[in-house]
């Protein structure tokens, strides 16, 4: 058989490049004006607009809309509680599909009332977005900003060091203890991803289908999944296992910070909107919910030496900081596509730290009565806690 030729690489290349040079002349002729009697139709367009959020400030109303259709549409018309109102649209009236646009309407709208407002497109064609209850959009300033960001430690932090505070007593347990209390954290963990996917399948279906919200969703699970399985691997190939508990439990506190972090934009939205009573129950509510993350944070360095102080400020810091920023992001720049992919980070996040804890056991040693018991008394303490938060 013949040697192939080091002077056959570039002739390869082009193999390679033809078809796509192909492809993209192809796609680009359908779109050009010479593919219009392919399409031509006598069918009207279909129009599809979409509020993704709103803003009110003094007597201003700001509607952030984006086209959500497959074909242009033009804003030609705003009704505010039945009645045509004086807008403005910025850039520009006439969206392409994906295009966002901002439509401004002054008007003078009473806190705590709800306002409807419907917007009419050139073909007649209405959309209706409601705000249920008017407040005014907090601004970034050095008041609000502390002011969700102690929404955040109250939430987030303040829970995640109270559960860290179990370390010395969880260290006295015996090994059928211990096995119990990591099976545990299993099923505190196993909750938070049926909590994180089903928050997602529900933005989801808020979410324009232009954006194809579950591939979204699905993207940010998977990417998160691969992303920390390569990063334990070449941790684990790089250290051995003497660094394993401690690598591990950094795993759950990032884990968890993605996942507070998506618990925070929530938090930070609903307030915004008006949808949040901060009450003591509420409060209350988080605190013990998340209080049970800590359990899941020190379970792989309850064998460590001592002297960890300064890595369970560290894990505190991952697991529950991330809040304060999920907070802000949500009340100042809340984004539903954002927000969905941060569900499904966190869902493959968590996915890939239960795997982690569960590769270097058995069969036999997870199915043990004691370990089942575990991870059923670990998903029922967080559902029990979410019961709290729902009742808020």
């Amino acid at each position: 058989m013949a040697e192939p030729r080091q002077g056959m690489s570039a002739g390869v290349a082009i193999l390679a490049v033809v078809p796509l040079v192909l492809l993209v002349g192809l796609i680009a002729w359908l779109f050009s004006d010479g593919a219009e009697g392919l399409f031509a139709t006598d069918l009207p367009p279909v129009e599809a607009v979409d509020v993704m959020r709103h803003v009110l400030e003094g007597d201003v109303i700001h509607l952030d809309i984006v086209n959500s259709g497959p074909d242009p549409t033009t804003i030609a018309q705003v009704m505010v509680r039945g009645a045509f109102w004086y807008h403005e649209v910025t850039p520009t009236r006439e969206l392409t599909p994906l295009q966002t646009a901002r439509v401004t309407i002054p008007f003078p709208w009473n806190e705590g009332e709800p306002v409807e407002i419907v917007l009419l497109t050139s073909t007649g064609l209405t959309f209706d977005y409601g705000i249920e209850v008017a407040t005014a959009t907090p601004g970034i300033t050095a008041r609000a900003l502390s002011r969700f960001a102690m929404l955040g430690i109250f939430v987030g932090v303040i829970p995640v060091a109270l559960g860290l505070t179990w370390f010395p007593f969880l260290r006295r347990l015996g090994r059928s203890g211990l096995g119990f209390l990591i099976h545990l954290t299993v099923g505190l963990l196993a909750f938070l991803v049926v909590d994180a996917m089903f928050e997602g399948f529900e933005a989801a279906r808020e979410l324009p289908g232009i954006y194809q919200p579950q591939a979204l969703l699905l993207l940010g699970f998977v990417g998160a999944w691969a992303f920390l399985s390569g990063i334990q691997l070449r941790s684990s190939s790089g250290h051995g296992a003497s660094a394993g508990g401690a690598h591990l439990a950094w795993l759950v506190a990032l884990g968890i910070g993605i996942h507070n972090l998506g618990e925070g934009l929530a938090i930070g939205s609903a307030y915004v909107l008006g949808e949040l009573t901060l009450g003591a129950l509420l409060v209350a509510g988080f605190t013990l919910h998340n209080a049970t993350e800590g359990i899941a944070i020190v379970s792989p360095i309850l064998r460590e030496p001592d002297g960890q102080l300064a890595r369970l400020i560290g894990l505190g810091a991952l697991a529950g900081g991330p809040t304060i920023l999920g907070c802000w992001i949500g009340a100042f720049t809340y984004s539903q596509v954002w927000a969905l992919l941060f569900l499904g980070i966190g869902a493959g996040a968590i996915v890939q730290v239960i795997g982690a804890i569960l590769g270097g056991r058995t069969l036999r040693e997870t199915l043990a009565p004691v370990n089942l018991a575990g991870m059923l008394v670990g998903y029922l303490v967080m559902y029990g806690t979410g019961l709290l938060v729902g009742a808020a």
